[in-house]
């Protein structure tokens, strides 16, 4: 069984375990403090000048996606942030359209949750009591989702519409770099969370974290995200709900949905705990939020490498870089400053664990770090009583060194 539980910010590839191309790979990226440059201003509205013209029989294919994963709600609640939130009836979830997992039975929990060991003390949990406070900013209204139904966030046609086609949608994009032999999944986004990934065709990989995406979301928000994908990120998985897969039981937290409050350079410093861990008897991914809180499983059967346990974890963070204008990207990797800067100014991962085969949480005791260009984004890690392993890493993209 393999898991990884951590406090943190934001991210840059960071390599845990040697990379061995015959066995499968789980990526556990667990990007999670929450600190963004506030100079970064959202979007708040779609500039439809910018798209083609969309025939009808386009918009009649995106409607008719739309309508498959847009389940009908039992109550929908209006976000402040511009998101509508559908609270579906959790049978109804988009899930359970996979052809894998038509008999399936939802899992109220898993079995047995992992022995903890204690950690050490550092930012404020955003996740730390899911009942006591407005952590996502649909919450702020008071209104909840009733009990038997999940929260899920309404994508619309404009949110289709961002993505490069109906079938990229929800998905990254894979570039393949013929020099480094690997295969390189692109992150819908700005910043956030992503990894690199050694070649190979039927690659399994769970993912969850925090991400900023404009094209996946529609403006520059911290948002909580899941990732899978069973074939190397060629046909299978998705962002979030975005399509049939991950099967959520929680009732107060809404996938893709914004994260609030966020750090704030020389101030005030959250960070969000994330824990996946394998069910030692029924074989599900459990993803865990805060301290107890379940938010939902990846099921077994989505899977043809992670039957038994994963063979890598990684911490990491990337940015996209696809050098449009013949140099490389303005985007920001954390809060835009660079690892050397620490606590209160750099974005960090901290109390690195892995579930051991006892199903317990074991700390990581040492990492290998890759930074691709570190006059661009870097990483320096350190180990202290309080955070265990832990790692700064980030930086402003193109600057006089960085071209």
């Amino acid at each position: 069984m393999e898991v990884f539980q951590t406090k943190a910010r934001s991210i840059h590839p960071n390599h845990v375990t040697q990379q061995v191309v015959h066995h499968l790979l789980l990526l556990l990226l667990l990007a999670l403090s929450l600190f963004v440059n506030q100079k970064v201003a959202c979007v708040s509205a779609l500039n439809y000048t910018k798209y083609r013209h969309v025939s009808s029989l386009r918009l009649e294919r995106i409607q008719k996606h739309l309508n498959n994963i847009n389940k009908p709600p039992v109550l929908t609640i209006q976000s402040a942030d511009g998101d509508i939130i559908d609270c579906v009836h959790k049978r109804k979830q988009p899930a359970l359209d996979h052809p894998l997992l038509k008999n399936h039975r939802i899992q109220k929990g898993p079995s047995k949750w992992p022995k903890k060991k204690m950690r050490g003390k550092g930012a404020g949990d955003v996740g730390g009591d899911l009942l006591g406070g407005a952590w996502q900013i649909w919450h702020v209204n008071g209104t909840r989702c009733p009990k038997g139904t999940v929260p899920i966030r309404r994508s619309t046609l404009q949110d289709v519409l961002r993505a490069e086609s109906l079938f990229d949608f929800g998905k990254k994009t894979r570039r393949v770099d013929l020099n480094r032999r690997s295969d390189i999944p692109d992150v819908i986004g700005s910043n956030g969370h992503e990894v690199h990934l050694i070649c190979t065709p039927d690659l399994n990989s769970i993912e969850a974290g925090w991400q900023v995406s404009p094209e996946l979301y529609g403006d520059s928000r911290p948002r909580l995200f899941t990732y899978w994908t069973s074939d190397s990120y060629q046909a299978t998985g998705c962002y979030n709900l975005l399509c049939a897969g991950f099967i959520q039981t929680n009732n107060r937290i809404a996938i893709g949905a914004a994260i609030s409050p966020i750090s704030t350079f020389k101030g005030n410093q959250f960070d969000i705990t994330i824990l996946i861990w394998k069910d030692p008897k029924l074989g599900n991914w459990w993803l865990g939020f805060g301290d107890n809180t379940l938010v939902g499983y990846w099921p077994s059967e989505l899977f043809t490498r992670l039957s038994g346990h994963a063979t890598m974890v990684e911490w990491g963070g990337e940015v996209v870089n696809s050098r449009a204008t013949g140099r490389h990207t303005t985007t920001q990797m954390g809060s835009g400053h660079f690892a050397v800067e620490g606590f209160e100014k750099a974005s960090y991962f901290r109390n690195l664990e892995t579930v051991d085969p006892d199903n317990t949480l074991v700390p990581v005791r040492s990492i290998q770090t890759l930074s691709e260009n570190s006059n661009c984004y870097n990483i320096q890690s350190f180990y202290s009583n309080d955070w265990g392993t832990y790692f700064y890493y980030g930086g402003p993209g193109f600057n006089p060194k960085c071209t």
